[in-house]
């Protein structure tokens, strides 16, 4: 699963995930019917507590994302409804953290632009 928390963000990280997830619902990345990995799994991937997790999942099972179904695993509902707006909103926020990360490590901004196209070929998503 494609998910990272920025421990440094003023958002929970709980917030985060189910931000990303709710994002690659809607983006389609994550169709209805993926299984998600278990709470016990996603946190120790994360480096998480397993109620911030468990929080995540909670909220995007009332929000209708995600089905709990127990023993037999946490799956992807249905894509929510992400307007041109919120997914631009999103991605200049992508966009932000990345740009404050890259000026922090002293990258040019060429050096962040040719490291953003390598990490998008890498995931699958050039254009």
């Amino acid at each position: 699963m494609i998910l990272s928390v920025d421990l440094e963000s003023a958002l929970p990280p709980y917030e985060q995930i189910r931000a990303q997830i709710t994002a690659m619902t809607a983006s389609g990345v994550l169709p209805p019917g993926t299984r998600l990995p278990t709470i016990r799994q996603l946190s120790a991937d994360l480096g998480l507590a397993p109620g911030t997790v468990s929080r995540a999942y909670r909220e995007l099972d009332a929000a209708g994302v995600i089905s709990a179904r127990g023993r037999h695993g946490t799956y992807i509902a249905r894509p929510p409804t992400l307007t041109p707006d919120e997914r631009a909103s999103l991605l200049r926020l992508a966009a932000a953290s990345y740009a404050q990360a890259a000026r922090q490590l002293g990258a040019s901004q060429r050096e962040a632009v040719l490291v953003l196209r390598e990490a998008l070929a890498t995931s699958g998503q050039t254009q």
